[in-house]
């Protein structure tokens, strides 16, 4: 299926999408994301589908072909105040903030969020796989996390997050175990299966 370029013909849309909700250290990573209302493209699909490749390559075509594109970061600190569901709602507030175009309408990846101020939202399940405004959205999220992740790796080496990006995988799980917890872990979220005491 083809991915669509507009839910409401005829005002100006953004697409907003996050990454990395699930991982165990890091930020949350909101894009924010509006294109033309004739965009198409050959290869713009849901991060998720893409090869890293392809993502990177992609992602400088997203910005130069937007109308308007933001980025909006939430820290681990913040999400551990206000928990990651919040956090991931204000990353996406904070990359509508700063783009340069108003929106009239906010397409949300997902089925929930907290209403943005003036502007009206529809929350899509899996809307990064049918709106290329979000699935924009999904690969400049993505990849600017991503980025963030391999500049914390250089400090950390022996989490691997140069290639699991702070998610839970089996060699990050065990370098918890190894080496303990950073100061970029999220300290509410359950890292060990058996939560060892910690902190």
């Amino acid at each position: 299926m083809s991915l669509l370029p507009f839910y409401k013909e005829g005002i100006v849309e953004a697409g907003c999408d996050e990454a990395g909700r699930g991982c165990l250290a890091g930020p949350v990573v909101a894009a924010a994301v509006i294109l033309p209302t004739d965009y198409k493209h050959q290869v713009l699909n849901d991060s998720k589908k893409l090869s890293l490749k392809q993502r990177n390559d992609i992602k400088d075509e997203i910005k130069s072909d937007a109308i308007a594109w933001a980025i909006g970061v939430v820290s681990h600190t913040e999400i551990d105040e206000i928990n990651i569901l919040n956090a991931s709602f204000l990353a996406m507030h904070r990359a509508v903030d700063q783009l340069r175009t108003r929106p009239e309408l906010l397409l949300i990846d997902g089925n929930r969020f907290k209403q943005y101020p003036d502007i009206p939202h529809e929350t899509i399940i899996k809307g990064d796989g049918k709106y290329y405004a979000i699935a924009a959205a999904s690969v400049l999220a993505k990849t600017y996390r991503d980025e963030l992740m391999r500049d914390l790796h250089q400090e950390f080496p022996e989490y691997g997050w140069q290639s699991n990006a702070g998610y839970p995988t089996k060699a990050h799980r065990q370098a918890i175990r190894d080496f303990g917890v950073t100061p970029h872990h999220r300290k509410s979220f359950r890292l060990l299966p058996e939560q060892l005491e910690l902190f």
